[in-house]
């Protein structure tokens, strides 16, 4: 069989209940939301059942979501989700035991000094080994981390290889460290935040994130769920194309 890739001039077209709801679609998410309830608020804008995402994020995060809705929910492995890109904010001073601002603080440090944030950044930079947070979707025997971590029995979640392709710093000032950071599927931010502080001899943990790119999708094409709401028009038709 000839390879395939998703191809073909993607454009956008406007809703139509006579016609079925299928493609792709992109939202900017707001903090406090999970992303199911995204999923679910844009299935009752469209009226469509089958949405699927390429990555969720955590609910006080904001920033980009990629939806697929109806029959274009089969073509999620022939789209390019990578790398990522995200504007985090990293507090030192506090560790917490969700390793971001939602979190009790479970420990304190002092700041560190510049010198030792820029080399941690170095240590936390290409292919790294990152133990998930306590509280997050990872399962051991069939347990999630969050319902462990609640519990208060967090499961010993090992750890696994994610890609940190660079750091851009954008200001480090005091106990705030602001930075783009780009990385692969499957990073925890968080889990980057609790880690630099622990580098440094201190402690950390992230107070804001946003997604700002999934691959080739940047969230400024992404719409808000109320603009959806009021003008449901942002489908984009995908299809696959077979290579001679």
């Amino acid at each position: 069989m000839a390879p395939q890739r998703l191809g073909g001039k993607t454009t956008e077209r406007s809703h139509d209940p006579s016609t079925p709801i299928e493609g792709l679609l992109l939202v900017d998410k707001p903090s406090g939301m999970t992303s199911h309830d995204v999923v679910q608020r844009v299935r009752r804008i469209y009226g469509e059942r089958s949405i699927g995402h390429l990555g969720t994020l955590d609910p006080f995060a904001t920033g980009l979501l990629v939806l697929l809705l109806g029959r274009a929910t089969r073509l999620a492995t022939f789209i390019e989700t990578e790398p990522k890109v995200y504007e985090a904010v990293i507090e030192f001073g506090d560790e917490t035991d969700t390793d971001d601002t939602t979190g009790t603080v479970i420990r304190t440090a002092k700041a560190p000094d510049e010198p030792a944030v820029m080399s941690a950044l170095q240590t936390l930079t290409g292919k790294i080994s990152q133990v998930p947070p306590a509280y997050s979707a990872k399962s051991v025997e069939g347990t999630r981390a969050y319902d462990a971590a609640r519990r208060g029995e967090p499961l010993d979640l090992p750890a696994v290889e994610v890609t940190v392709h660079r750091w851009e710093v954008r200001d480090l000032a005091g106990e705030t460290l602001s930075a783009t950071i780009t990385c692969s599927g499957g990073t925890y931010i968080r889990a980057l935040a609790r880690d630099l502080g622990r580098l440094t001899s201190s402690a950390a943990h992230l107070q804001s994130l946003r997604r700002t790119r999934v691959g080739q999708f940047d969230v400024n094409d992404a719409p808000t769920l109320e603009r959806l709401a009021a003008n449901p028009t942002r489908i984009q038709a995908l299809r696959v194309v077979t290579d001679a």
